[in-house]
């Protein structure tokens, strides 16, 4: 078993986005955050890797798959950590074609191998993380303990593992184990929903289980992702949390986000998730800040459309051009969104099956367009509503300090 899978040297393509604007963008909610000022963030250290600055890629169905993760990775000159999307042991395990290819790296991807898994049995996960560790070679571990998705909660999954706290450690303990010296972070949310928090509970197994990070989604389950992300509960955690690093993650629109979140928050680090779709330069701009310099100027149009025909590249490249393609559609409104006059091509980009259709629907586009403000805060990916109930199995927050044990699902790579 392989778990490299070639998309080509990264390096060696030319940067697709070019400094062209007046001076950096920002929201009117960030006008006046400054850059770090030196020695201001240290850099984020989970076992033997070190993360300078302290920035994560977060782990998205769909998203964060090797093009994806090489393009980000060039922005930021490989500077922070980038995972993949999840992936479910079990399918791992017993070898599932699209599982294993979700599961591989680009040739870039040599020296932070990170990777999410996601299971609900303590030996069918410690034996994925054994190969991954002895056969694939990565670098990192996350378990996902906060996937809200009903498909994953109804099943004892994700977002429902910390409700039950015996159950959350002999995952942890299992995974740690059999990943040896390989660093294992886990990721979790508040809870099920206010009535429901978790999240204390979770980062102290996490710590006591020998995890060497705990990164927190500051909303509940039952929030998806609506609302504006509890920071205060970020700081909360850092305060209970001693002894390993505390990342937050939730409303990193913008590089200044990540300024703002580390000051108000203490915490140790920024996970970066629904921010940087369609934008893969925003890590570029967080290492910038991050380390005290000004943000290069946002791309204009014209630059945009180059970064997502590159995209599109890598993706024909790594899945062959008709699954490439699939994958790219949804990004196409990612890319252009704000951007006036370009919602007419939306429909054609949506079912675009090949790069030369696609180098057709961008060549009318007006390139001299300047990056929209508008479009630093825009939603994408996830719409705005939250969900009534959670899902979770029958009698699941029953005894729930009791022992149990629970089946991997087959098959739910990506949530």
């Amino acid at each position: 078993m392989s778990g490299t899978d070639p998309i080509g040297p990264i390096e060696d393509r030319p940067n697709p986005v070019r400094q062209i604007s007046d001076g950096p963008l920002r929201s009117e909610l960030n006008r006046d955050i400054p850059v770090a000022r030196p020695f201001e963030f240290a850099p984020l250290r989970i076992g033997p890797l070190t993360i300078d600055p302290p920035v994560v890629l977060a782990p998205m169905a769909g998203v964060t798959n090797a093009p994806f993760r090489s393009l980000c990775r060039r922005f930021s000159k490989s500077r922070c950590l980038y995972v993949s999307e999840m992936i479910t042991a079990r399918a791992f395990i017993e070898g599932h074609s699209r599982t294993l290819k979700l599961a591989s790296f680009g040739a870039d991807e040599q020296d932070k191998k990170s990777i999410q898994l996601y299971g609900t049995h303590p030996e069918t996960l410690a034996q994925a993380t054994k190969i991954l560790v002895e056969d694939w070679g990565v670098h990192h571990i996350d378990m996902n303990f906060g996937c809200p998705v009903r498909k994953v909660t109804a099943s004892g999954g994700g977002a429902a593992i910390p409700v039950r706290p015996k159950l959350l450690a002999s995952i942890v303990r299992a995974v740690v184990k059999s990943a040896g010296a390989v660093p294992v972070t886990i990721k979790f949310r508040k809870g099920i929903d206010d009535s429901l928090l978790t999240y204390l509970d979770a980062g102290r197994i996490g710590e006591q289980e020998g995890a060497r990070a705990v990164a927190l989604h500051a909303r509940t389950a039952a929030q998806l992702y609506s609302g504006t992300a509890d920071w205060a509960a970020i700081a909360t955690l850092k305060q209970h949390v001693k002894s390993i690093p505390v990342l937050g993650n939730g409303d990193i629109f913008e590089c200044w986000d990540a300024l703002r979140m580390l000051r108000e928050t203490g915490c140790d680090g920024v996970v970066v998730g629904r921010g940087c779709l369609g934008r893969p330069w925003l890590f570029g701009e967080l290492v910038a800040v991050l380390t005290g310099e000004a943000p290069p100027p946002p791309p204009n149009l014209g630059i945009v459309l180059d970064t997502l025909r590159e995209h599109a590249s890598l993706l024909a490249e790594f899945f062959g051009e008709p699954l490439g393609m699939q994958q790219l559609r949804k990004f196409t409104g990612w890319y252009l969104k704000g951007f006036p006059g370009c919602k007419r091509q939306l429909p054609a980009l949506h079912l675009v099956k090949t790069l030369a259709d696609l180098d057709l629907l961008l060549t009318d586009l007006p390139r001299d367009l300047p990056y929209p403000e508008i479009a630093l805060r825009a939603r994408r990916c996830k719409d705005g509503r939250a969900q009534e109930k959670v899902a979770l199995p029958a009698g699941f927050l029953d005894c729930r300090f009791d022992e149990l044990q629970i089946q991997d699902p087959i098959e739910m790579d990506g949530g």
